[in-house]
């Protein structure tokens, strides 16, 4: 149920397309539960979840645990005091931003994404949480891709993948 599109979105890149899952109900379903499986009773106090794929897996992930949710955005989308990180992916760069208020400092929390590649956003991610000093517990991905070793721009830090190419 994952679609390979070559050249997408430049020359290069073998573009992962999630939208085939996303379209069939049980695909869909069975994806989020291997989120909730790995992370109800964790304690976790808030689902925090990269724009904006992964907000696909983590808003569903926060109802079935009972946790908050918060959304990390591009930059200008976010209306209140925000904090804002760069970071550099595969085929350019841009900067995330988060509510100043979005978590208490100590409150634990899991960031939530559709993929990991190089890891730059999950990077940035961390970065703005550090700075609200959140306790991450781990970073959760449907998806991981091998060869481009984002695990490394994560030291230290329980990841979770469930499909990898």
């Amino acid at each position: 149920m994952i679609r390979a599109i070559p050249d997408f979105p430049i020359p290069g890149i073998l573009f992962r397309d999630i939208t085939p899952l996303l379209q069939d109900a049980q695909g869909y379903r069975a994806a989020v539960d291997l989120f909730v499986e790995r992370f109800q009773g964790r304690g976790i106090g808030r689902v925090v979840a990269i724009e904006s794929r992964g907000y696909m897996f983590g808003a569903p992930l926060a109802v079935a645990i009972g946790a908050g949710f918060v959304p990390v955005r591009k930059p200008g989308k976010l209306p209140h005091s925000r904090l804002a990180e760069s970071y550099a992916l595969e085929y350019g760069t841009n900067s995330l931003e988060i509510h100043e208020d979005a978590v208490d400092a100590g409150e634990r929390v899991i960031v939530v994404d559709d993929l990991l590649a190089t890891g730059g956003t999950a990077a940035a991610t961390r970065r703005l949480l550090e700075r609200l000093g959140a306790k991450i517990e781990a970073f959760a991905f449907l998806i991981e891709l091998d060869g481009l070793n984002g695990r490394a721009a994560l030291p230290n830090a329980e990841i979770v993948s469930f499909l990898h190419y």
